[in-house]
């Protein structure tokens, strides 16, 4: 049976997609306007919105749904 290699991770997932996501957006300003350049943008703001999400689940004050 194989053996996973695990390791901790030194930066938390929010830290890590904040910054794959200035990453993403540095490279889609350097591109011109299309397709590609648009895929880019899609993601990064998908990943900026799964860390709102995150901020927003984990704030003191989420009401639960009644």
């Amino acid at each position: 049976m194989f053996k996973r290699r695990r390791f901790k991770q030194q930066l938390t997932l929010q830290d890590r997609l904040s910054a794959w996501v200035k990453q993403v957006k540095d490279d889609a300003s350097r591109l011109p306007p299309g397709p590609e350049r648009d895929a880019l943008l899609k993601k990064a703001r998908q990943a900026e919105m799964a860390n709102h999400l995150h901020d927003w689940v984990k704030s003191p004050g989420l009401q639960p749904p009644k």
